[in-house]
C-alpha cells in the first residue's frame, strides 16, 4: 500500500494529536504561599522582638528612672485627678464635667437623630436601633409589670445608652490632661489621655443614688412605709430567727446603693489603670525603656478587651439591676 493511501485526510487529526500531554512524574501542584494573616502576625512579632533588642542595645537593662519618678512627683494616679480649669458659679469645670457634657450631648443627639429618621423600610442603623429597643424592652418585660414597664422603660433604656456612651468615649484619647502639657505654636496644650467620667466615684454614686431613691419610692408607694419594710423579709421566715434576718435584709437593701456604685466605678477605674500600666507607665516607674515596648502589646489587648466588652457589659449590668430593683420593690414576698 502506498504512503498516500495510508495518510489521514487533510484537516482530520489523529487521536493523539491535540491531546493534553501527561504531566511529568515529578511535576506536582504548586505550593501555596503563607496566608496574609500569618504574614502580618509574624511581621508584628518580629517588630516587637526587634524593638526589645534595639531598646536593650541603646539603653541597656540597667534602670534609668526619671527625676520625677525618683522624687515621687510622678504618680500613676495623677491622670485621674480633677484639676479645676475654671468656675461657673458653684460649678468647678474640669475634665470630668467635660466628659459628662460630651456624653449628654451625644446621647440626646443620637436619640433625636434616630427618632426623626424612623422609616417603614428600615436601614441598617434603624435595624440596629430596633434590636437595641427589643433588647432593653426584654429587660423591662422580664422584671416589671405592664404599668411599671410603661413608666420606667424609657429611663432604663436611657441609663443603658448614657452609661454606654460615657464608657465608650472614655477610650478615645482627648487633650484633657492638664497636669502634663506640650507646646504647639507656642501655646501649652494639655496632653492626650483616655479618661472616663465613671473613674470618678461621684458619677456612678449619683446614678446609683437616683436608682435607690426611685425603687424605695415605688416600694413605699405600693406597700406603704411599714409594708415596704416588711416586704424586705423573705417569705416563710418566722420565729426568733426574724431578729437575725431582719437587720441583714435592711442592710442588704442599703448595700444595693454601694454595689451599684462600686461595680461601675471600680471596673472602669481598674481597666483604665491597667491600660496605662501596660501601655508604658510601668516602664516609666521601673526606669526601663525596653519594658515599655515589651508590655505594649498587652496594653493594646487590654484596651481592646475593655473598649469592646467591658464598656457595654457594665452599662448592661447597671441597667438590668435598675429594672430588677424596681420590679422587686413592688413584689410581695
Amino acid at each position: 500500500m502506498s504512503a498516500v493511501a495510508t495518510a489521514p485526510p487533510a484537516g482530520v487529526s489523529t487521536p493523539t494529536q491535540g491531546a493534553p500531554k501527561p504531566a511529568a512524574p515529578n511535576q506536582g501542584t504548586p505550593k501555596q504561599g503563607m496566608s496574609k494573616g500569618k504574614k502580618v502576625f509574624l511581621s508584628v512579632l518580629a517588630a516587637w522582638i526587634g524593638g526589645i533588642v534595639v531598646f536593650v542595645i541603646l539603653f541597656g537593662i540597667k534602670p534609668h528612672k526619671a527625676p520625677d519618678v525618683v522624687s515621687g512627683v510622678f504618680s500613676p494616679t495623677n491622670e485621674f485627678k480633677l484639676d479645676t480649669w475654671f468656675k461657673l458659679g458653684p460649678v468647678a469645670f474640669n475634665k470630668g464635667v467635660l466628659y459628662l457634657l460630651i456624653t449628654v450631648a451625644i446621647t440626646i443627639g443620637l436619640m433625636t437623630y434616630i427618632a426623626r429618621r424612623l422609616k417603614q423600610r428600615p436601614g441598617r442603623l434603624q435595624v440596629a436601633v430596633e434590636m437595641f429597643y427589643n433588647f432593653t424592652r426584654g429587660m423591662s418585660r422580664e422584671n416589671l409589670d405592664e404599668d411599671m414597664q410603661r413608666k420606667y422603660f424609657p429611663l432604663i433604656a436611657t441609663i443603658f445608652v448614657f452609661i454606654l456612651v460615657s464608657n465608650l468615649i472614655g477610650y478615645i484619647p482627648l487633650p484633657v490632661d492638664s497636669g502634663e502639657t506640650f507646646k504647639l505654636f507656642g501655646a501649652s496644650i494639655p496632653s492626650f489621655q483616655i479618661y472616663a467620667a465613671d473613674t470618678n466615684v461621684a458619677f456612678p454614686l449619683i446614678l446609683a443614688l437616683g436608682v435607690f431613691i426611685l425603687f424605695t419610692y415605688e416600694g413605699v408607694r405600693h406597700h406603704g412605709p411599714f409594708g415596704y419594710i416588711k416586704s424586705l423579709m423573705p417569705g416563710g421566715i418566722k420565729g426568733p430567727i426574724v431578729g437575725l434576718i431582719f437587720p441583714i435584709e435592711i442592710l442588704s437593701n442599703f448595700l444595693r446603693l454601694i454595689s451599684l456604685t462600686v461595680r461601675l466605678w471600680a471596673n472602669l477605674l481598674a481597666g483604665h489603670m491597667l491600660i496605662a500600666f501596660m501601655g508604658g507607665e510601668l516602664g516609666v516607674l521601673v526606669g526601663d525603656q525596653y519594658v515599655q515596648w515589651a508590655l505594649l502589646p498587652f496594653g493594646v489587648g487590654i484596651y481592646l478587651f475593655e473598649a469592646v466588652l467591658i464598656a457595654g457589659l457594665q452599662a448592661f449590668i447597671f441597667a438590668i439591676l435598675t429594672a430588677i430593683y424596681l420590679g422587686g420593690a413592688v413584689e410581695s414576698h
